[in-house]
C-alpha cells in the first residue's frame, strides 16, 4: 500500500502487518498552508502579550494531558513500527519535557539588565511570529514538542507538518494544545516546501534527512527565514582500552544501535575496538544481542526491535549488508525473531566484522539495524577515522577513567558526546543537543534550544550621554 493515494490523501500502512491500514489524514495544498499560516499569525499577536509564566501553564497543563492520554503509543506503534514499550517511553519523555520547558522558560526569556559605569543596557527576548515545526517519523512525539514547547513558550505560534510516514499519533498529540496557537498541515515535500517558503513564517525548524533538508533551507531562504537542522549522523562509539564493558555495559552498547531498529540520528552506527580486544568483545557483543535483541511485532511486548519503516528502507539496508559482503566481510545475524518476517518490512539486526572505513556500511549513514565492529591500532588513528566525513551529531568514548574519556571526548568533531553510553540513555533535558559540520545547526534541549525561538534585541543608553556624561564626538567609536 503507497504512503498516499489519489483523492484519499495519506494512507498510513502498519510496517509490521502489511495490508492493515492504520488512519488516514487529508493532504494540505498551498492554499490550506497559506490559511493556517495567516491564522496563526493572527493568534500570535495576543499571545506575544501573554505573561511567559501563563504562556508556561499552557505547556504544563498539555504535558498532564498527554501523561493521562491513552491509547498515544499503541497508535503510535502500529503507524510506525516501534515496538509499544518504546513509544510509552517516548511518550513520557515528552510529557517530562514540556515540564521541564514549562520550569525554565521563563528565566530563560526574562529580561536582562545592567546599568554600570558604561552605560545602561537591556536585553530582552521577541518571539519570532509563526514557526514552522517539521518533524520526521522516528520519534515524531519528542521532536515535535521539542519544538511546539519552546515556540510557544517564547510566544511564537506554531504550524506543524509532520511526517507522511507517521502523522497519526503526533496529530493526536498537538490537539492536546489549545488550536488556536497550534495547527497542522499534512502532505510531503510540496506541502512542506509550501510552509517553509511562506513569506509569513519568521522561523522554521526541521528534523530530517540532508536531502530534505537542503530543499527546506532553500525553501526559507527565498524568504529570508532563518531555519534551525537537525540532520543525520554517523556516530562513532570508540572503546577505549580500559574500557569496562561488563554485561550491563554491553546490552546498552548493542540497543544503542538497534533500538527503533536503528532508525535513530544519534544511534551508535560504528563501533571501534583495540585490536588487542576484538575477538573478545565481538563474542560480548553477540552475546548482549542475544539477550537483549527480539525482532518481532511492535505489539508484543517481549519485541525490542521492530520492522523498519518502508520497503524501500527495507531494500536499502539489505543492500549495504550485500555490498559489505562483497568486499569481503561478514555479516552476524543478532538477536531471536518472534515474527513472521514476510508480513511486514522486518529486517534481522546484524553485526559486520572485516568491513574497510572505505565501505558505505562504514562511511555512511546505515538509518537501520546494522553496525559494523572495527579494529584500530592506537588513539590518534582512530580519533581520525572517527572524525572522518560529513557528519558530526554525536560520538562516544568509553572508558573506565572518566577524566580520560572527557579528554578524548574534546577532540571528537561532534555536537554531541556521550561518555561510557550512546543514544538516548546519554541524554539529559539540561543538555543541549545539535550537531556539527553537515548535521545540522542549532540546538534542542537545555537553555540553549529554549533560546533558539526567541530573537535577542538590546536597548542601550551609552553612559556618555547620560546626565553628567562626558559625550562623545559626532561618529566617533566607542572605546
Amino acid at each position: 500500500m503507497p504512503v498516499s493515494e489519489p483523492g484519499t490523501g495519506i494512507v498510513r500502512e502498519n510496517p509490521a502487518r502489511l495490508g492493515e491500514i492504520v488512519g488516514r489524514v487529508p493532504v494540505a495544498d498551498a492554499a490550506r498552508v497559506d490559511r493556517a499560516v495567516r491564522a496563526a499569525e493572527d493568534a500570535q499577536r495576543d499571545w506575544r502579550d501573554v505573561p511567559a509564566a501563563e504562556r508556561a501553564g499552557v505547556l504544563s497543563r498539555a504535558a498532564d494531558a498527554l501523561a493521562a492520554a491513552g491509547g498515544i503509543a499503541e497508535l503510535l506503534a502500529r503507524e510506525s513500527g516501534k515496538p509499544v514499550a518504546d513509544c510509552e517511553g517516548e511518550v513520557r519523555f515528552a510529557a517530562a519535557y514540556l515540564r521541564w520547558a514549562a520550569e525554565h522558560a521563563p528565566a530563560a526569556y526574562a529580561d536582562r539588565e545592567v546599568d554600570d559605569a558604561a552605560g545602561r543596557l537591556l536585553l530582552r527576548h521577541r518571539p519570532y511570529g509563526v514557526v514552522a515545526a517539521i518533524t520526521p517519523w522516528n520519534a515524531p512525539v519528542i521532536l515535535t514538542l521539542l519544538k511546539v514547547g519552546p515556540a510557544l513558550a517564547a510566544g511564537n505560534t506554531a504550524v506543524v507538518k509532520p511526517s507522511p510516514l507517521a502523522p497519526l499519533a503526533v496529530t493526536r498529540v498537538l490537539e492536546l494544545f489549545p488550536p488556536e496557537l497550534v495547527r497542522v498541515v499534512h502532505g510531503g515535500a510540496g506541502t512542506g516546501q509550501a510552509l517553509a517558503g511562506h513569506p509569513r513564517v519568521h522561523l522554521v525548524a526541521f528534523t530530517g534527512g540532508a536531502e530534505a533538508g537542503r530543499a527546506i533551507g532553500a525553501a526559507a531562504a527565498a524568504a529570508i527565514t532563518p531555519v534551525l537542522l537537525e540532520l543525520g549522523g554517523n556516530d562513532p562509539v570508540v572503546l577505549l582500552d580500559d574500557a569496562r564493558l561488563d554485561d550491563a555495559d554491553m546490552d546498552r552498547l548493542v540497543m544503542a544501535s538497534f533500538a527503533t531498529a536503528g532508525q535513530v540520528c544519534m544511534a551508535a552506527k560504528r563501533v571501534y575496538v583495540p585490536r588487542s580486544r576484538f575477538d573478545d568483545v565481538r563474542d560480548a557483543y553477540v552475546a548482549a544481542a542475544a539477550r537483549t535483541v527480539v525482532l518481532g511485532d511492535p505489539l508484543d511486548r517481549e519485541t525490542t526491535v521492530g520492522p523498519v519503516i518502508s520497503a524501500d528502507a527495507a531494500r536499502r539496508i539489505r543492500g549495504l549488508v550485500a555490498d559489505a559482503a562483497r568486499r569481503g566481510a561478514s555479516a552476524v545475524p543478532l538477536g531471536s525473531v518472534r515474527a513472521d518476517l514476510t508480513r511486514g518490512h522486518f529486517v534481522r539486526p546484524v553485526l559486520v566484522t572485516g568491513a574497510g572505513d572505505e565501505a558505505p556500511v562504514v562511511s555512511g549513514e546505515q538509518f537501520g539495524p546494522v553496525v559494523p565492529l572495527l579494529p584500530y591500532d592506537g588513539e590518534d588513528e582512530v580519533l581520525a577515522r572517527a572524525n572522518a566525513g560529513d557528519l558530526g551529531l554525536g560520538a562516544s568514548v568509553w572508558s573506565a577513567d572518566e577524566d580520560r574519556a572527557f579528554a578524548f571526548a574534546r577532540r571528537f568533531e561532534a555536537g554531541f558526546a556521550f561518555v561510557n553510553t550512546h543514544n538516548r540513555t546519554g541524554m539529559s533535558l539540561r543538555a543541549p543537543f545539535g550537531g556539527v559540520k553537515r548535521s545540522g545547526h542549532g540546538r534542542e534541549y537545555g537553555a540553549e534550544g529554549l533560546l533558539e525561538y526567541a530573537q535577542t534585541c538590546a536597548v542601550h543608553a551609552p553612559a556618555a550621554f547620560r546626565a553628567g556624561g562626558a559625550g562623545m564626538g559626532a561618529g566617533a567609536y566607542p572605546s
